[in-house]
């Protein structure tokens, strides 16, 4: 019964993810759209998470922040997000990257700093980060590096309203520097829940199949346990061993 259960476990997560993946796709291939335009008051983040959109501003390198504990292409370091203030006065993270842990100090102060002036930025919606079970919890106070992206957490340290979504940054124009390098695209396969969900099965068609030859072994050995204990009492009572044409009677 676990294994069947785990079996429709790695189903669903497939369907999940497939979910997922269609979701990415068909919004990932509408076109670049303004950020005002998508992201509307009683709009739900998960809704237009992946669309891209168009967001020009000013970036506020002072609230700058680093994420750690990240990794990108086999390698270990931090996403470097920077804060950037629209003209109505709204304040947009923008994910910029990922820059490789080196040995050196990480904090926000030593992150590559954002373009100054007026950009425009090209990036990804993205939906508030939240701590998974067994995360670190991120102390009280104000932050210059965190373990997530939680905007609600991050909201109160800023200087002025905090957007309900981040951005995970195409390009900006003009250019930033490298590092940071943008965050890819996600990853649209299927991963290995076919396969476990096959193994699954399988390991319950087995443990079936096992239960049944056990019965049977048991059984087998029952009735040769059986056949042993009446040849011990006829051969203790002097009674003739039955013969194929002769039944076998009980010994009186």
């Amino acid at each position: 019964v676990l294994m069947v259960y785990l079996a429709f476990w790695q189903l669903h997560r497939l369907q999940s993810r497939r979910e997922f993946n269609d979701d990415v796709r068909s919004r990932s291939s509408i076109p670049v759209a303004d950020f005002a335009t998508v992201v509307g008051p009683g709009v739900e983040p998960d809704s237009i998470e992946w669309r891209t959109v168009s967001l020009s501003g000013t970036f506020l390198p002072d609230e700058q922040i680093v994420v750690v504990n990240r990794s990108q292409s086999g390698q270990a370091g931090s996403n470097v997000v920077t804060p950037l203030e629209t003209s109505d006065g709204t304040v947009v993270l923008v994910n910029r990257g990922f820059v490789r842990y080196t040995g050196d100090a990480d904090d926000a102060d030593d992150a590559p700093a954002p373009p100054q002036g007026d950009v425009t930025v090209i990036g990804r919606v993205r939906a508030s980060e939240e701590r998974r079970l067994g995360g670190l919890t991120d102390p009280p106070g104000e932050l210059d590096e965190t373990q997530r992206i939680d905007l609600e957490r991050l909201a109160p340290q800023l200087p002025a309203p905090l957007a309900p979504v981040y951005l995970d940054l195409v390009e900006t124009t003009p250019a930033q520097p490298v590092p940071p390098v943008p965050v890819p695209e996600p990853e649209l396969g299927e991963g290995p829940h076919l396969s476990y969900m096959l193994q699954w099965f399988f390991f319950a068609g087995c443990a079936i199949v096992g239960w049944v030859l056990a019965l049977r072994r048991s059984a087998r050995l029952r009735r040769d346990r059986q056949r042993v204990s009446e040849a011990v009492a006829r051969t203790a009572t002097g009674s003739p061993s039955p013969t194929d044409d002769e039944p076998a009677t009980a010994p009186n």
